[in-house]
């Protein structure tokens, strides 16, 4: 596992760069409400990966993943077909086993989507939460306290 704390950005927010396809589209040609929840999960994903922590190590080392407890969206503005995105992620707090995040969805500078959400570590054997492990526990932590200095 590589040191998480020299892949954070600076300021705290990891940055998932996509473009809007048909597939992701309405008939319309307006994203369809339920794919930014996907957007945001490849973004997090990614955002743990560039911090030298994929979801297989914590499956692999400790049995345990991330599942979403809770969350919410609030639509701003569309995005259309062809589009180019990002995802903005960043941690706001980490609890004893859970992570608050937030997500934004921006074109060019303009946001259209926000997303809160509460991650749990969960035990895979049980389903029973359990402390976020140290090492993304260390990373997460250190990703909220620089975005809180931004």
């Amino acid at each position: 596992m590589s040191n998480a704390a020299h892949a954070l950005p600076a300021d705290g927010i990891h940055r998932y760069n996509l473009r809007i396809y048909f597939e992701d589209t309405d008939a319309g040609g307006i994203v369809y409400h339920a794919n930014y929840l996907r957007f945001a999960e490849r973004a997090r994903t990614e955002a743990l990966r560039a911090m030298g922590l994929p979801h297989a190590d914590m499956m692999s080392r400790h049995g345990m993943i991330f599942v979403v407890r809770r969350v919410e969206l609030d639509y701003q503005r569309p995005a259309r077909l062809d589009e180019s995105l990002t995802v903005e992620t960043t941690a706001i707090s980490v609890g004893g086993a859970s992570v608050k995040l937030q997500q934004r969805v921006v074109r060019n500078g303009e946001t259209l989507v926000i997303v809160h959400l509460t991650l749990v570590s969960i035990r895979l054997q049980t389903g029973r939460a359990e402390r976020v492990p140290a090492a993304w526990r260390q990373a997460l932590t250190a990703m909220a306290g620089a975005a809180g200095a931004t």
